[in-house]
């Protein structure tokens, strides 16, 4: 196999670990393409490396943990809410790797990994999520296994205590997200209230570039009443358009302008035949690898 192949091969597990870990796209993309550089030199060197999939899941993972305990501080002076960069996900997956995508993809499921320190994130994830061995997680993080399987208990628990399940039946939250949508698009208040959870919970990150939420808003009413402020302005802007795609394996769509470009993208939380969670990421810096972005403070100039 040829360098070429290899990183063909292994590049969409190592990113599935980076992104997990940072909820980032672009700095995925680093510290994998750091973690390739550094096995290329290796072998170079003359160093014997039996399996470069666990070479690589090992350095992709210390990186990560590095890069984690850097963001905190960065996070600390996030204006607004963060939440992770969105990605496409394929619609046409097997359902059984439909449903592991959803539950440990979801932009609720990543924020809900912030709380833990890296090293938790990162044995969690490497549990739960990849299934590796104890001994396995225990050398990747240079920690003694029982330390692993503490850091492991912790961490499940956490995240069992705030973790939501979503709607096990793909096609019965589609058509959810349709109506959703389709509701929003009409400016159809009522319809879209109705499909709101009591206890519902809309977040929003504009990273300080664009308007945006300055906090998460939660509860029906506060929820509808904003939403119903997003369809009036939206009215002003001309030729937006809504393309329905998954996001991070949850039903959402993109939002676009006139000319195609990105201007956010949409996440929806369900389960028990409502909508239990809105997400919108409108923070420019968060969608150049989805496409063509939008200039927002040009949509916004035109629609006044």
């Amino acid at each position: 196999m040829d360098a070429t192949e290899a990183f063909e091969e292994l590049r969409p597990g190592a990113i599935a670990i980076a992104y997990r870990m940072l909820g980032s796209v672009s700095e995925a993309e680093d510290v994998v393409q750091e973690a390739f550089l550094r096995l290329h030199r290796a072998e170079r060197e003359g160093e014997r490396i039996e399996s470069p999939r666990a070479y690589l899941s090992t350095v992709v993972t210390r990186l990560a943990i590095d890069q984690l305990r850097s963001a905190r501080a960065r996070r600390e002076t996030y204006v607004g809410e963060w939440l992770p960069e969105p990605v496409v996900t394929s619609p046409d997956d097997d359902p059984a790797r439909h449903a592991e995508v959803a539950d440990s993809l979801s932009l609720a499921f990543l924020v809900l990994l912030e709380a833990l320190s890296p090293e938790q994130r990162a044995v969690f994830l490497l549990r739960e999520v990849f299934d590796y061995p104890y001994d396995r997680i225990a050398e990747i993080v240079d920690k003694s296994e029982p330390n692993v399987r503490q850091l492991a208990v912790r961490a499940r628990r956490h995240v069992d205590e705030r973790r939501v399940r979503f709607e096990a039946s793909r096609e019965q939250r589609e058509q959810l997200a349709d109506r959703f949508f389709s509701a929003f698009e009409q400016g159809d208040l009522e319809g879209l209230e109705a499909l709101l959870a009591e206890d519902v919970e809309l977040h929003g990150d504009g990273g300080g570039k664009v308007p945006a939420l300055a906090r998460a808003l939660f509860g029906r009413t506060r929820v509808a009443r904003t939403m119903k402020a997003w369809l009036r302005a939206g009215s002003r802007l001309a030729g937006i358009t809504f393309r329905r795609v998954g996001v991070n394996g949850q039903p959402g769509a993109m939002l676009l302008d006139a000319e195609g470009r990105v201007f956010g993208v949409m996440t929806l939380d369900i389960a028990d035949g409502q909508i239990l969670g809105i997400r919108s990421v409108v923070n420019p810096d968060k969608l150049g690898h989805l496409g063509e972005v939008a200039d927002m403070a040009a949509l916004l100039r035109g629609s006044s």
